[in-house]
């Protein structure tokens, strides 16, 4: 029927609705993310078969630019190792659970082994192996039955108007709702129902913008995480990105340091253009690292203090182990005294980021417990990524017998603690994890 309805209705033009109102917006995103999502369907009379294809490279045809962002994404990657590694057997064991996973990390019904029918999971007719593993693809967000869905145009020009046959993929309709937060909700904030530790939905993240200045000042998810309208969905993986919503400073005493003086200095990580905790979710954690240095750069041993920035949950998901996170606007500070032991050592003050932090403790529990199944090659591939996603943020070393580096003093944030290196601030044990427990892996937000 639908294919009929396009077919004969020639004189419409590319439908906007520039001018939605919020309850239109949020009605529209109701019916685009109705999950599952329905098949496509056959196509329209007229679409050729590079306008009929799921996959990014036709789209790419067109959009080239928009492809060559999405490819180097984490969207791209949405079904990369880590989770094509615990799909292989779980596909099989908790077939309902796997596809709950899909409904985000590969959203089309085209990218779903298994369809629900008659009460019962059966193969799915419609399977594309090779779109599965392609991720959250440009069809996820951009089509539905065949149908292309996008913004407003940028510079509010108007539709083309003219029968919808000579146009590109039959026209699109364009809504405001590609540029609002709410687009993004349905895989960025589990719903109040869903899973949550200490009162708290695991994943949070619209949430906690919606209750940020970032927010009442009408600033969205995409005007940071898609400048431009670029689709690179940058975050928390990204220095440049992570460094752009921080503000980092150092302050200590001036003057020259004599073995078994104190040493005073501060390292202070301000969250200022973050719209929303930092870091987000329960997979990241930050470090602001204090430790002494020898001539030769090496560490001075028992020298390392640590402040950790994150949300830690045990492997299961079963429990918040602490939450030391930074709302909008809140500092945390490295209160750094260690004593000189000797003559020519040297301060190092360092912010280091751990984006992959719960997957590198996962990915090593799975496979020293034989969870991981015959997917054991690709978790071991997730692992290695997981371990090399780590960078130094920001490195300041001060000389201890001459001038040190002076700025703005900072202020310690309540609830941000000091510990030694390896301590945790709750011995909370945990519990091995099996394939599966992990939470979605593309954090893609700072």
């Amino acid at each position: 029927m639908r294919a009929r309805v396009l077919a004969v209705v020639l004189a419409v033009a590319v439908v906007s609705t520039a001018g939605a109102t919020g309850d239109e917006v949020r009605e529209f995103l109701r019916k685009h993310w109705r999950a599952p999502l329905a098949p496509q369907g056959p196509p329209p009379e007229g679409l050729s078969a590079l306008e009929a294809s799921l996959q990014p490279e036709a789209c790419g045809a067109c959009h080239s630019a928009q492809l060559a962002d999405w490819r180097t994404s984490w969207h791209a990657a949405a079904t990369g190792p880590g989770v094509a590694g615990q799909l292989v057997e779980m596909i099989e064991r908790e077939p309902a659970a796997a596809l709950g996973c899909l409904v985000c990390h590969a959203p089309l019904a085209e990218q779903a082994p298994l369809v629900r029918a008659g009460g019962r999971l059966v193969r799915n007719p419609a399977f594309d192996p090779a779109l599965l593993t392609k991720g959250l693809v440009c069809a996820g967000c951009h089509v539905r039955a065949h149908e292309r869905f996008g913004p407003p145009r940028r510079d509010g020009s108007p539709a083309p108007t003219g029968p919808r046959a000579r146009l590109a993929h039959g026209g699109a309709t364009r809504t405001p709702a590609f540029l609002a937060s709410e687009f993004c909700r349905g895989c960025h904030q589990f719903e109040a129902d869903g899973p949550a530790l200490n009162g708290k939905p695991l994943e949070n993240t619209y949430e906690e913008w919606r209750a940020s200045p970032f927010s009442r000042q009408g600033v969205q998810c995409q005007d940071c995480h898609m400048p431009e309208r670029r689709h690179l969905w940058r975050g928390i993986h990204d220095p440049e990105t992570v460094r752009s919503g921080l503000a980092i400073s150092v302050s200590g005493e001036d003057g020259a340091r004599r073995p078994g003086d104190e040493t005073r200095l501060t390292l202070t990580v301000q969250s200022v253009r973050v719209g929303h905790a930092f870091p987000t979710y329960v997979t990241p954690k930050v470090v602001l690292r204090g430790e002494l240095i020898d001539g030769a750069g090496a560490v001075v041993p028992d020298s390392i203090e640590e402040v950790v920035l994150a949300r830690e949950v045990t492997l299961d998901l079963a429990r918040e182990v602490s939450d030391t996170r930074l709302m909008p606007g809140q500092r945390a500070t490295l209160e750094y005294r260690p004593r000189v032991p000797a003559a020519g050592r040297r301060a190092r003050l360092s912010v280091v980021v751990y984006p992959d932090a719960f997957y590198t403790r996962f990915y090593e529990a799975l496979l020293a417990g034989g969870g991981a199944g015959r997917g054991e090659p690709a978790i071991r591939e997730a692992l290695a990524a997981s371990r090399r996603s780590v960078f130094t943020l920001f490195e300041r070393v001060v000389p201890l017998s001459s001038k040190g580096a002076s700025t703005a003093p900072s202020q310690t944030s309540p609830g941000i603690g000091l510990r030694r290196r390896g301590r945790r601030p709750s011995p909370v044990p945990e519990a091995r994890p099996s394939a599966g427990q992990a939470p979605g892996p593309a954090d893609t937000t700072s």
